[in-house]
């Protein structure tokens, strides 16, 4: 009985030994935290990743974040929370100093890579599955080999199908490029990195262990090809949905001169400047609801989306009834007086708001971005798609089912058989080239969202909205769409090739060569004036 308590109390005086021991280390590692020098913080770091002390994930956090600090008075170290709320290092209880007292310990680049080795493995069995999934991420692009241990303890207690599969994807980058893996282990990884397919899969396989035999390279460099392959893939479809963003861009700005140009036949270098009103209508709705009612900014376009259309479609009414009216049949006069009205505008907006950017911001449920089978979409872009072909939709519905839709096609078709059946065409014109500035207007609250708002901010959209509307077929709404989506669609597709100025000039004169051959773009109105 008593050779049992005596071993009992040895274990238990070895096991204070070694508690002992690890605090005493835990204490010495930070310690070395005060000595600002880049040496003695990376050996800070593995001191405290090696302690197994509770904290030592939270103070490599904050070594990451420049949130620990240290008091040089008396080399003391703090954790300052997200909160701002102090607390000693060494215990972790609750703290307080002048900040004018504490600076925080520097790092360098060599040392951030040091920080994210370390902390993989102490956060692989946080209980928050994204901070499992971060720390996963971070030994995959550290590849220590120390870490494997740890990590094959969490990939075995992993429940998170996900998680599991990225911390897969971390062991799978070490033993591939760890010296002395075995043939079979780096054929395992191989497989894995494959399967994940990105670019730091590919990275990592071009980084494969010099000692690897003949059969397991060749095996690397088919899996190197076949990544290639995908990623070749996926930038050709990632160009195809830019491009598609794009043509909803050019569909926002050419829809609107799509219905001018086609009923009036009047070249309106103006409309651009249309399209800048309603950014800035944005703007200064946005600016109104942050200094009176911050609560109503995730809402903030839906108010400015009318608003736009209202001042826009009243500018551009003023401008057809003062100006455009008298200069019916004189296309070159036309031309000159609105380039010349968009000069006026594009200094008045000047005078008043500046020469510089403007800031319009994005409300939270345009903000961010998502993956899907690989590629990056971001949401303002998605809902501008949306928008667009919102915008779209609701145009041809009104021109096809309202009484001024119709009196817009018929004096579309043929202008003085329309003023024959009774139809007003002076009224016809001024209201159509309201209804084409407004729906700039709108263009530009979905142009806010991208693109910087300035007073020349419609001059880099005016000569491709022109080119949709030739292209696509002068009034036709369904020419816009495909001509708008056509040249965006190209556009990005020869960027990659030729750089977007030479791509730029290629897409213009294959459009040039185009209209040789269909003077009426691809979907020609029918009509006897159209005819004429």
């Amino acid at each position: 009985m008593m050779t049992i308590r005596r071993i009992l109390l040895a274990l238990l005086m070895l096991l204070g030994l070694s508690a002992a021991a690890r605090a005493d280390a835990y204490t010495d590692a930070l310690a070395r935290f005060a000595a600002d020098s880049y040496a003695e913080t990376e050996a800070a770091i593995e001191g405290v990743a090696q302690s197994g002390n509770p904290l030592a994930a939270e103070i490599v956090a904050a070594l990451r974040d420049g949130r620990l600090l240290v008091r040089a008075a008396d080399k003391t170290v703090f954790i300052r929370g997200a909160d701002g709320a102090l607390r000693d290092a060494a215990t972790g209880a609750p703290a307080s100093a002048a900040a004018s007292d504490l600076k925080a310990v520097r790092l360098n680049n060599r040392l951030r890579r040091v920080v994210e080795a370390a902390l993989g493995p102490l956060t692989l069995r946080a209980p928050d599955p994204a901070r499992r999934a971060e720390a996963a991420s971070a030994v995959f692009r550290s590849r220590d080999a120390a870490a494997l241990p740890a990590l094959d303890a969490a990939i075995a207690a992993e429940a998170d199908p996900a998680v599991k599969r990225q911390m897969q994807e971390a062991r799978a980058a070490i033993l591939a490029t760890m010296p002395g893996a075995t043939p079979a282990q780096r054929a395992e990884a191989i497989t894995v990195l494959r399967a994940r397919g990105d670019q730091e899969a590919l990275a990592v396989l071009r980084n494969l262990s010099p000692d690897a035999p003949p059969a397991i390279r060749a095996m690397a460099g088919d899996a190197i090809a076949s990544i290639e392959n995908r990623i070749a893939l996926l930038q050709n479809v990632q160009n195809v949905i830019y491009g598609i963003s794009l043509g909803s861009v050019l569909l926002l700005s050419a829809i609107g001169l799509a219905v001018t140009f086609g009923v009036m036949g009047v070249i309106n270098m103006a409309h651009g400047e249309m399209v800048m009103l309603g950014a800035y209508t944005t703007f200064v709705v946005q600016e109104l609801i942050r200094t009176h009612a911050p609560w109503l900014f995730g809402s903030s376009l839906f108010i400015a989306l009318p608003l736009a259309f209202l001042v826009s479609g009243a500018v551009g009414v003023l401008i057809e009834r003062s100006v455009i009216r008298f200069l019916y049949g004189r296309p070159l006069e036309t031309l000159l007086a609105t380039w010349g009205i968009s000069l006026i505008l594009q200094q008045a907006v000047r005078s008043v708001f500046g020469a510089n950017n403007r800031e319009v911001g994005n409300p939270s449920w345009m903000s961010g971005s998502f993956d899907l089978l690989g590629l990056t979409l971001t949401w303002n872009r998605i809902v501008i798609v949306a928008f667009a072909l919102g915008v779209f939709a609701a145009l041809l519905l009104a021109l096809k089912r309202t009484s001024l839709g119709v009196q817009i096609r018929a004096v579309t078709q043929n202008r003085r058989m329309a003023g024959a059946m009774g139809i007003r065409t002076d009224r016809i014109d001024a209201l159509t080239f309201g209804l084409g500035s407004g729906i700039a207007g709108i263009a530009g609250v979905a142009l806010s969202q991208i693109d910087n708002v300035s007073p020349n901010l419609g001059q880099g959209y005016i000569i491709d909205s022109f080119l949709v509307v030739v292209f696509g077929g002068v009034g036709n709404l369904w020419g816009t769409l495909v001509g708008a989506m056509s040249i965006g669609v190209a556009n990005k597709l020869l960027e990659p090739f030729a750089g977007a100025v030479l791509g730029k000039i290629l897409l213009l004169v294959a459009i040039i060569l185009f209209i040789q051959k269909r003077p009426r773009g691809l979907f020609a109105l029918k009509g006897r004036f159209v005819e004429a």
